[in-house]
């Protein structure tokens, strides 16, 4: 019994570290236009963005990857279908991205903000 018990509590701890280790740029996201976009690991230190409601539900529109705490990747707007080089960090809730193509020629901004 008293085993039993202290394999419980054990079980739980790693559980709950594990909860706690999870990468802050994974969750749901309110998009600029209102959207939400989910970000999952895919593989490696990398995240993919797939947008769940919308015009554009169900697609892919990016990928970020997380290098000594900083993120960077590449991000394509739906709409216009340009993919842009990017970096985005996260304060909390709140999750600044920017985006440029033409080696930082043109450049877009977001923040996105958790669900």
């Amino acid at each position: 019994m008293f085993k039993q018990i202290i394999m419980t509590g054990v079980i739980a701890t790693l559980l709950a570290s594990n909860a706690h280790a999870a990468d802050p740029i994974v969750g749901n996201w309110l998009t600029k236009a209102g959207e939400t976009a989910a970000i999952a690991p895919c593989g490696g230190n990398n995240f993919c963005i797939t947008l769940k409601t919308g015009k554009y539900a169900g697609t892919r529109i990016g990928s970020m990857a997380n290098i000594k705490g900083a993120y960077k990747g590449k991000i394509t707007d739906p709409a216009t279908d340009k993919t842009y080089s990017g970096k985005a960090s996260i304060a909390g809730a709140v999750m600044k991205m920017s985006g440029c193509v033409l080696g930082g020629l043109f450049c877009k901004a977001q923040t996105w903000n958790r669900k």
